[in-house]
């Protein structure tokens, strides 16, 4: 094609000048998200926009001898701006306290103990046996993680008795030690979420939480099951929604999985991996929007930020619950896990940077996003924003040792930054949806929670799902005035020299 001359070029036969085609192209380069981050922002703001451009005018008006009925109507927009803004602006959610369950010793069960017991089975192959194995000593577990007392016992009693006293254990542990803690009365609890995700019996386990502790007739209660580790902050992203329509609320959102009519008895080495991971554990987390609550909580709400691949063939069905060819129910993990999460966390954090990141980091990906896409630099890699700027610590879901490595290696954290999550693999195994306040205690419990500082909570689940929230601490946090499951051995920790 014969090169354009600069009239054709800049000239859209008008007469006028046009935009050149690099603008264009890079106009088309916006996402939109960002384009509503902006518009959010402004609106957010707009108080803060309005008052200075409004006082300057009314300032102005004064000065020139302006009617008072003008000075009146613009006096009159910049209060109903205020007004509206502080009548519309979401309700803050305070994080009153929290409590993690810790069995009792006799449930503990070493690496040792759990390849004897998968020996003394009687179901597993010798393949399968050694396949566990090997899985258990890479995982990143250690010896004092604890299993439900039906599989503690041999032979294992699976049923659904058992599992009923496994969830009342966890769910009844954590919330006397919350109740406690808080000084809350139950009849004060106007909204109560509970999510498990693999038993889901009738009644609910809401309704045995209701039953249990007597709580009023009129509380909002859900449960929510099938949604993975990532449940727990699902459950908190809900109840933000609703104490942003119910006023003057405490909610109790209690976290936790079962694992007794989900071990499985199989040969399918993708079904086996669970066993190898997933442990006894529960939290409970008190919520309001109690405006008188902001002195006495820990934390604050900042962000909270939901990614769903489930549209998506592959991370859909990457953790899956079904049969095995012998009619064996497990749940298979399959090997693209760690690429679907990748991809997962991505997507999640690509809608989160700009929410969290300093300016100075945002600008630095912006100039390589110009770089890359207006200016087809292609050899420039993309920036990759320094999230330890973000926040000053991180709970990391504690999945397994080789998620933990990939998010370390993807974020670019120090081993301080995962220690929290390391450390609860470690001593209490995968929890699910409640390895997260593990690991939020364990930052407790070391004495670096300071007024003012920022956790990054992340977690994945089945689905496939990766979910954040952003908490600010609301005052410095004393390890020797709290009670949290590390409190007795955190000088232990982490282990060995140093």
């Amino acid at each position: 094609m014969p090169e354009p001359t600069k009239s054709s070029a800049n000239d859209d036969g008008r007469g006028c000048r046009s935009k050149p085609n690099y603008l264009r192209r890079f106009a088309q380069t916006v996402h939109l998200k960002y384009a509503k981050l902006g518009y959010h922002y402004l609106v957010s703001h707009a108080l803060y926009l309005l008052l200075p451009a409004g006082a300057a005018a009314s300032a102005r008006m004064s000065s020139a001898g302006a009617d008072d009925l003008l000075f009146l109507c613009s006096a009159l927009s910049v209060f109903l701006s205020a007004a509206l803004y502080f009548a519309t602006r979401p309700r803050a959610v305070f994080l009153v306290d929290f409590a993690c369950y810790k069995a009792e010793d006799r449930q503990r069960s070493s690496k040792a103990d759990y390849i004897e017991r998968a020996k003394l089975a009687g179901t597993f192959s010798g393949e399968s046996v050694a396949f566990q194995e090997k899985v258990i000593e890479r995982s990143g577990l250690g010896d004092t993680t604890y299993l439900p007392e039906s599989i503690v016992r041999i032979p294992a009693n699976l049923c659904i008795s058992e599992a009923w006293k496994e969830a009342e254990a966890a769910m009844f542990g954590a919330v006397d030690e919350l109740l406690a803690k808080s000084g809350v009365k139950v009849k004060e609890i106007g909204i109560l979420i509970v999510n498990c995700s693999l038993f889901n019996p009738v009644p609910s386990l809401s309704a045995m939480i209701v039953n249990h502790y007597k709580l009023r007739q009129n509380v909002a209660s859900y449960n929510l099951g099938g949604m993975g580790c990532s449940a727990g902050l699902i459950a908190v992203d809900l109840a933000k929604h609703l104490l942003q329509v119910h006023h003057n609320c405490y909610c109790l959102v209690i976290s936790m999985e079962n694992i007794t009519l989900n071990w499985y008895l199989g040969n399918d080495r993708t079904m086996l991996v669970s066993n190898c991971l997933f442990r006894v554990g529960g939290a409970a987390v008190l919520l309001s929007n109690r405006r008188g609550d902001r002195r006495r909580s820990k934390y604050q709400l900042v962000h909270t930020v939901r990614t769903h691949k489930g549209g998506d063939d592959l991370s859909y069905r990457c953790v899956f619950q079904h049969e095995d060819p012998a009619g064996r129910v497990g749940v298979a993990l399959s090997r693209d896990l760690m690429a679907v999460a990748g991809e997962a966390l991505k997507t999640n954090i690509t809608t989160l940077g700009p929410l969290i990141l300093p300016i100075s980091e945002q600008l630095l990906f912006f100039l390589s996003l110009l770089a890359r896409k207006v200016l087809r630099m292609k050899g420039l890699r993309p920036y990759v924003p320094d999230f330890k700027l973000a926040a000053d610590h991180f709970c990391v879901h504690a999945g397994g040792r080789g998620v933990l490595d990939e998010l370390e290696k993807n974020l670019r954290l120090t081993e301080r930054q995962m220690e929290p999550s390391r450390m609860t693999l470690f001593r209490f195994g995968n929890t699910s949806s409640s390895s997260l306040w593990y690991e939020l205690a364990y930052t407790e419990a070391k004495g670096r929670m300071k007024k003012g500082h920022r956790t990054w909570q992340i977690a994945f689940g089945s689905g496939f799902k990766c979910n954040s929230a952003v908490w600010r601490a609301l005052r410095t946090v004393d390890p020797r005035a709290e009670k949290n499951p590390w409190t007795d051995e955190i000088d232990g920790f982490p282990p060995g020299p140093g």
